[in-house]
Order: C-alpha cells, then sequence, then structure tokens
C-alpha cells in the first residue's frame, strides 16, 4: 500500500495533510481526494503485477492508503456479457458483501477510520450505505449510527439493526437525515461518514474503474452508464482513469459517462440540460429507486464536469421503465437487480431509441457499454412486490449528500 502525501481540496487546490482525520475543505467545503506519488508508483506497479493477486478490491493496495485492511471479501465483482445485446457489459456489484457496492468505499473508509482510532461514526442513507456501514462496524468494533428515511426499504433497517448499529428512522428526505447527521457530529463528537464528507469512501469506489480495464483485457469501454444518487461511484471511476493515465496504463482518452436518474428526482439530469456548474433540489422527490431519491449531491459539481469532459450526458427514466427493466433483466439473464441498477438498462434502452445524427447522446449497437447494477434486489423486496414508490415530500433543512 501507499502512503497519501497529501488530500487536495477538488475546488480551490488546497493541499491538506493526511495524517490527521479530514472531512471537508475547511475553506471551501470542497470534496477532499487522496493524492500518491504515481510518478514513482509507475516504475513498479502496471497490470503485470496483478495477475497473482487476491480477487478483492485490496489487489490494488498501491493506490489504495497504507492501512490495514478491514474487508469482508468486497470488490472484483463479475463483469459479465449480455445474453440480450451484444457489446454490452453488466457490472454486478450486487454481489459485494452487505449487496451493493458501497461495501467498496465503507471498507476503504471504515479502514482509514479504525487507523485513526475513531470511535463513533455516522451517515444520512436511503439504505445501502447504512447497511454497509453497520457491517463493517461491527466487524471493527464501531460505534455506527445510521440516520435513514422512515420509508426506505425493510431488509436495510432490518440489516442495520442485526448488525447492532444505532438506526434512527426520520419522517422525510435524504436531506433531513443529514441535518440530524450534523447536529451528532457537533453535540456529540461522532465523526461524519457522509458521501464526499471525507476523502476515502472515493478510494473504494475508485476500484471498479481499475476492476473494469483489467476484466475488458487492459482496456475501456465507449461508454459507462452508472446510477447516479449521490454520485460518488461516478466520481470513483473517472479518479481511477486519471490515475491510470498518470500511471501509464491508459491514454487520454475516457469512456462517455451516462449518468442515469430517475424522473422523480433528477437534479443532475436538469443541471445538464440547463448547461449550469451545480444542481438545485427539485421541490418533491419520489421514486421506486430509494438511492436515487437524493435531491442535492454534495458532489454535483464533479459530476457535472466529469459528465461534461467526458463527452457524456446525464439521463432521467420514469418508474414505470425502471421496473419494467429489472423485470427484463431478471427474465433475460437471471439478475436480480436493485430498482437503481435496474435504470441503467432503462437508460440504455432510452439511449439506443434516439437517432445518432440528431442526438449526440445516442447509443448504438456496435457501442461497447457497461451498465452497472449497484445492489441486490433481494434488499428491495418489498418494493419490488409492492411496485410502489415512496411517498413525494417537500424538502426542508439543509440538504446534505447520500
Amino acid at each position: 500500500m501507499s502512503e497519501v502525501i497529501s488530500l487536495e481540496c477538488t475546488r480551490c487546490q488546497r493541499q491538506l495533510p493526511p495524517g490527521i482525520p479530514q472531512n471537508t475543505c475547511p475553506a471551501d467545503g470542497g470534496v477532499l481526494f487522496a493524492c500518491y506519488d504515481l510518478e514513482t508508483l509507475k516504475q513498479t506497479f502496471n497490470p503485470r503485477v496483478l495477475r497473482e493477486r487476491e480477487p478483492n478490491l485490496w489487489r490494488y493496495r498501491e493506490v489504495l492508503p497504507a492501512i490495514e485492511p478491514l474487508t469482508l471479501g468486497e470488490g472484483f465483482t463479475p463483469l459479465l456479457a449480455s445474453r440480450e445485446f451484444p457489446n454490452v457489459w453488466i457490472k454486478d456489484e450486487g454481489l459485494n458483501p452487505t449487496g451493493s457496492f458501497k461495501a467498496r468505499g465503507i471498507a476503504v473508509s471504515l479502514s482509514a477510520v479504525r487507523a485513526f482510532q475513531i470511535r463513533a461514526v455516522a451517515v444520512p442513507s436511503a439504505g445501502n450505505a447504512g447497511g454497509a456501514l453497520a457491517a463493517y462496524a461491527a466487524a471493527a468494533g464501531i460505534e455506527a449510527h445510521i440516520f435513514m428515511p422512515r420509508d426506505a426499504p425493510l431488509a436495510n433497517r432490518v440489516e442495520c439493526e442485526s448488525y447492532g448499529a444505532k438506526v434512527r428512522l426520520v419522517d422525510g428526505l435524504i436531506s433531513d437525515c443529514a441535518r440530524l447527521v450534523s447536529e451528532g457530529v457537533r453535540n456529540e463528537g461522532w465523526f461524519d461518514l457522509s458521501t464526499l464528507k471525507e476523502p476515502y469512501r472515493v478510494e473504494g469506489k475508485k476500484t471498479m474503474g481499475y476492476e473494469l480495464f483489467e476484466q475488458l483485457g487492459g482496456r475501456l469501454p465507449d461508454a459507462v452508464i452508472f446510477p447516479t444518487g449521490g454520485g460518488v461511484g461516478v466520481i470513483g471511476l473517472w479518479k481511477a482513469f486519471d490515475e491510470m493515465e498518470q500511471l501509464g496504463w491508459i491514454g487520454s482518452r475516457r469512456p462517455r459517462i451516462i449518468a442515469v436518474q430517475a424522473e422523480g428526482c433528477a437534479p443532475i439530469c436538469r443541471a445538464w440540460r440547463q448547461g449550469t456548474k451545480t444542481a438545485e433540489p427539485p421541490q418533491h422527490a419520489s421514486t421506486i429507486a430509494a438511492g436515487l431519491r437524493v435531491p442535492k449531491p454534495y458532489g454535483d459539481y464533479l459530476v457535472l464536469d466529469i459528465l461534461r469532459r467526458s463527452r457524456g450526458a446525464a439521463v432521467a427514466v420514469d418508474d414505470e421503465a425502471i421496473k419494467d427493466a429489472l423485470t427484463r433483466w431478471a427474465t433475460t439473464e437471471g439478475i436480480l437487480a436493485a430498482p437503481e441498477g435496474a435504470a441503467s438498462l432503462a437508460a440504455y434502452l432510452k439511449l439506443r431509441e434516439l437517432s445518432p445524427a440528431e442526438s449526440p447522446e445516442a447509443l448504438t449497437g456496435d457501442d461497447q457499454v457497461v451498465l452497472f447494477n449497484t445492489g441486490s434486489g433481494l434488499k428491495y423486496l418489498d418494493v419490488i412486490a409492492g411496485k410502489k414508490s415512496p411517498a413525494a415530500r417537500r424538502i426542508g433543512g439543509i440538504i446534505g449528500p447520500y
């Protein structure tokens, strides 16, 4: 593993010391990125050294912080060729511990928390981040405080309670949960582990980019479709691609990054259409995909910049399209996806219907595309069986990240 040489603010580029716990930039609240000496690492860290390593995210230890890993076997999930669409692959993150891609970020961030000897952490969560935190906190002997909307999927609440986390159900949105976490951080001394409110969850998520490169035989696809609530998956992928270029693994070419959101809560899509650098929250937020119900992503400025730099797009799909895609993947691919993951297929189908001559966002059958299923549908059985969207609510209080 490598020493983090600094933590860099993604807004003002201020450098902060990595040897103490950090949340966001004290100057402007910007998201912090962990930086490594990639110029030195490129002399010895190359794809060849990975061949005999363990099949989990810690195989990329040279670009992860030098801390003792807290692991439940996360990462290196399968990349499955679609049975229905040539040139399409499904990255099935539902096979991670606790059933979602959230395990990646929590594994690395909790490893750092343990190294810093922090004893209590807190997050707002629509479900899967809370479940992952509860599991890894139990393994580390760290107290976990989880705030989730009362209408979050039942499996997530039961999961968190079973791992011994302190769960509080909130009559509101993820933004209301975030406000309560902030109060607890101030009053109780908890460490805020919210998405993009500390630097190491991105480090775990970025390993998805390294895996794509390996699993596609040393190349990257033409496009990646990623369900986007808080946006850390998109941000992590892009950080991995930047690092791989500096390491000499790839050139400057990048996949088109396509962020998919639910029409009932699509702040990134609206900002994308309007050409703004940040997103404004919708007045009402409602969707069957609980993880996509994030009214104001903390890293919106990073996600929108990545979409522009990659010549990508932001696509909104409605709940009916998500339900149809969930059934379609289950019956044609044998994958029971989370509603958030099924949104990837819904977005792909929508982009395939567009004419390349009329829309630069269109995809064709010749485009090599990776669709991310971010979680297991087994965590959403009550939602899938009921096929009911959580009730829309007006936003109140401070907006926080998922």
